[in-house]
């Protein structure tokens, strides 16, 4: 990918991730943190809605089943690592219940929000429990 098309696509992401975080407000989600570089990875999105902190992916490709399909399981493993460091950073949040949830999002149409999108390796407990 050539730097015009790679600007391109980072300014569409950011794009995408300013439209989840307002669509998150709109449901009651309070921002605490946006495009979060932890080491091991990268959160788009942590909010929290009462008892709940969710870290949330932003995916947008032309249509929500490829942007779900995007999301793979390595991804999710750096993902659960980041959130591991937010964690180890904002102890505050390890007394709430920690969710990994997918904002899909695709042109024209409205924004999916998959609440618990998925767990953490069932085979593992969470290095902030």
């Amino acid at each position: 990918m050539g730097s015009d098309a790679r600007r391109a696509a980072q300014r569409r992401g950011l794009r995408a991730e300013r439209l989840a975080a307002l669509w998150l407000q709109l449901k009651g989600y309070r921002i605490l943190g946006r495009q979060l570089r932890l080491g091991a990875g990268e959160i788009d999105l942590v909010a929290r809605r009462g008892r709940t902190l969710a870290i949330v992916e932003v995916k947008q490709r032309p249509t929500l089943a490829a942007a779900a399909e995007a999301i793979r399981p390595q991804q999710r493993q750096r993902i659960a690592r980041a959130a591991a460091a937010y964690l180890i950073r904002h102890p505050a949040g390890r007394s709430s219940a920690v969710r990994f949830d997918a904002l899909l999002m695709a042109p024209w149409r409205l924004p999916r929000h998959i609440e618990a999108a998925w767990e953490y390796p069932p085979e593992k407990h969470p290095p902030w429990k």
